[in-house]
């Protein structure tokens, strides 16, 4: 398999944050992700779907993993379960906990600035995609 043929996907920014986050999936502790509905819609991205493989990039840029989405769900920010948290290996043990943590992310400049909405704040009504994923053996670069 040819990590340049697959679709990319980045993990928060590149820097600390996207490193521990690849660190973890490197590692099998991440096996989901939770990004923002209107992310896609901002970008006109179709959203992910289970089968799909995609090549993780670490902070430099690189190629260094494979991952098959096993499960793509769109729901409430409010409905994220505790499953879910725990699964995405940053070492949240509640959902209050993860969600602080999100909400700090989806509130920073960065993501304000993607999302074209220097003001943005989620609520319980927020549209989430959650998304499940298995590490492809044998795929890393």
């Amino acid at each position: 398999m040819d990590l340049d043929d697959l679709p990319r996907v980045e993990f928060g920014f590149p820097g600390p944050l996207r490193d521990r986050l690849v660190a973890a999936i490197l590692s099998g502790a991440k096996t989901s992700t939770s990004s923002l509905l209107l992310g896609y819609e901002c970008d006109n991205e179709p959203l992910p779907e289970a089968g799909q493989r995609l090549a993780v990039v670490d902070s430099a840029d690189r190629r260094v993993a494979v991952i098959e989405l096993t499960e793509v769900r769109v729901v409430r920010l409010a409905d994220v379960d505790l499953r879910h948290v725990v699964d995405e290996g940053e070492g949240d043990e509640s959902v209050a906990a993860w969600r602080a943590g999100h909400e700090e992310f989806w509130h920073a400049p960065e993501v304000r600035a993607e999302l074209g909405d220097p003001g943005f704040t989620v609520d319980d009504d927020t549209q989430v995609v959650a998304s499940r994923f298995r590490l492809v053996p044998g795929a890393a670069s």
